[in-house]
């Protein structure tokens, strides 16, 4: 037995069954909605209840991470728009056409994060030139963090019907 027959035997490539997937997915959903545009969610609440230290942190961060993520959009924007378009036509082309499995499991997972990408592009710029104030900081990154708990539930749903109807009719070797 060679190594890559072990490895095979140990990690299920069978992405819609395998419960590494389901966990992952759990973690990146979990994750993205925790950090909204870099910044954690429990910074956004200690600023809104306390205001003060706390305020002043978060008006910091967000305006590092907003410069940062717009920086790159206006120097890289389109490099980094072609290659994401590459990306998922790539895979929209292996996971439906050659109906490769794995393909397919990264599909649903990457075409959602590349909306949230897009969603917290927009977020950024609105933040760059509306958020006057710290309250329309607060309001801007909870919509924000909603469309992206939108997006994540929806993207989890679709995966799962999605994971379920493959389970069911693929047969299993």
């Amino acid at each position: 037995m060679n190594w890559t027959d072990a490895l095979f035997d140990v990690i299920d490539m069978r992405s819609f069954s395998n419960l590494w997937y389901w966990i992952g997915i759990a973690v990146l959903w979990s994750s993205i909605s925790h950090w909204v545009l870099g910044v954690p969610f429990d910074l956004i609440q200690r600023a809104r209840k306390y205001g003060g230290e706390a305020e002043e942190d978060l008006i910091a961060i967000v305006r590092v991470n907003v410069n940062r993520l717009l920086g790159i959009a206006r120097s890289a924007g389109p490099w980094v728009l072609m290659f994401v378009c590459f990306a998922n036509s790539a895979l929209l082309v292996l996971a439906f056409f050659y109906r490769i499995e794995f393909a397919q499991a990264l599909l649903f997972i990457v075409f959602p994060l590349s909306i949230v990408g897009a969603v917290s592009l927009s977020s950024a710029q609105h933040i760059e030139t509306n958020a006057t104030d710290a309250q329309s900081l607060y309001k801007m990154l909870l919509r924000h963090r909603l469309w992206t708990q939108i997006i994540g539930m929806v993207s989890i749903f679709v995966t799962s019907m999605y994971g379920m109807y493959h389970n069911l009719t693929v047969p299993f070797w």
